[in-house]
């Protein structure tokens, strides 16, 4: 019984039962993909909670700067998130 599964298994290719066949560099690319997007939405989650922060704040300037510190940090970082992906679609385009 065991030596039918082992045949069975080495004549069927992945892409006959709907598993996609991707390669390394494919694979690579989309786990920085997935990466980049998770960074941006928490980038653009903390601008929406500094955003609150500055309106209720009430005029109180520590709190007032403690949401404007927060929300140019969160900008920088998306810059940066830009930034590493071009720069690495760009390298993986080229391999």
């Amino acid at each position: 019984m065991k030596n039918i599964l082992l045949q069975l298994a080495q004549t069927i290719s992945p892409g006959d039962v709907g598993v996609p066949v991707v390669d390394e560099n494919t694979l690579f690319t989309n786990i920085l993909n997935t990466t980049y997007f998770l960074a941006g939405l928490i980038a653009v989650i903390v601008i929406i909670l500094a955003g609150l922060r500055f309106i209720n704040s009430g005029g109180d300037a520590s709190s007032v700067a403690k949401a404007k510190s927060q929300i140019l940090y969160a900008v920088i970082g998306i810059v940066v998130i830009l930034v590493a992906f071009t720069i690495t679609n760009f390298v993986a385009g080229n391999i």
